[in-house]
């Protein structure tokens, strides 16, 4: 599904990845974790592509297109998510105008019908009670005055309703008491199939606990250093990142 070779990026002239290779198949999780300034956040602003970001050397193939010749809005419709690290806030845009938008811009580019207002609804009910998610969030204006855990639970909705084959989950347990990171994890694992894939950006090993991941990749200055499963995370849990700069 995703094929990384030797990826290289810049922000503002200086280079923060060094090299990435990775392949990611569908059915598959795989968890990026490394310290802070490693890279993992740029990684997925490169993949969703962050025009602040420059690419200057390497390739990305995403089932079977040049994803760096695809612009960002074109990125979303072939299906590629990135749940944001602190999602905006929308005023005036109510969650369920959002969506809609969003759900019939990506069925234009495949060139599908709309969905009436009808399959709409149930369309937003059924994601809804996968995610546990409260009815009235989706009449809100987007984000907006949402509480951190609401603001995330609102990001997998959003991920539910537009069924994207890989999403990126850049740090989204970051600021989460335990019952909003189970809910989240569960959503993540209930939309999981043979099909789509993840990209779990974290820090902690505690998602993992929820969201079992198939690798674990470890990135350091720029490049992915080391892979293995979830013993890995738990390695990095127990010893932290110190042993990477005394190798």
């Amino acid at each position: 599904m995703l094929e990384i070779k030797n990826l290289r990026a810049s922000v503002a002239g200086k280079e923060i990845l060094r090299g990435i290779n990775l392949t990611v198949n569908a059915g598959e999780v795989h968890a990026i974790m490394g310290p802070n300034g490693a890279g993992k956040s740029t990684l997925a602003s490169v993949l969703s592509g962050n025009p602040a970001f420059e690419v200057t050397e390497g390739s990305i193939t995403f089932c079977g297109k040049n994803l760096l010749e695809l612009a960002p809005e074109q990125r979303a419709c072939e299906g590629i998510f990135l749940s944001f690290q602190y999602p905006v806030e929308i005023p005036g845009v109510s969650m369920t105008n959002f969506m809609r938008a969003a759900v019939n811009a990506q069925r234009k580019y495949k060139n599908l019908e709309p969905l009436s207002a009808a399959d709409f609804l149930r369309l937003i009910k059924e994601k809804q009670r996968l995610l546990e998610l409260d009815n009235r969030l989706t009449s809100r204006s987007v984000n907006e005055g949402f509480s951190g855990g609401e603001k995330k639970r609102n990001e997998i909705f959003q991920m539910a309703m537009l069924a994207p084959k890989l999403s990126i989950l850049d740090e989204t347990d970051s600021g989460l008491d335990i019952d909003a990171l189970r809910v989240v994890a569960n959503g993540v694992n209930a939309l999981k199939n043979e099909s789509n894939a993840s990209l779990v950006i974290t820090h902690h090993q505690k998602l993992l606990d929820y969201l079992v991941p198939d690798f674990v990749h470890i990135v350091f200055n720029g490049q992915i250093v080391k892979t293995g499963g979830k013993d890995l995370a738990l390695e990095i849990e127990k010893e932290g990142y110190k042993w990477l700069k005394d190798e």
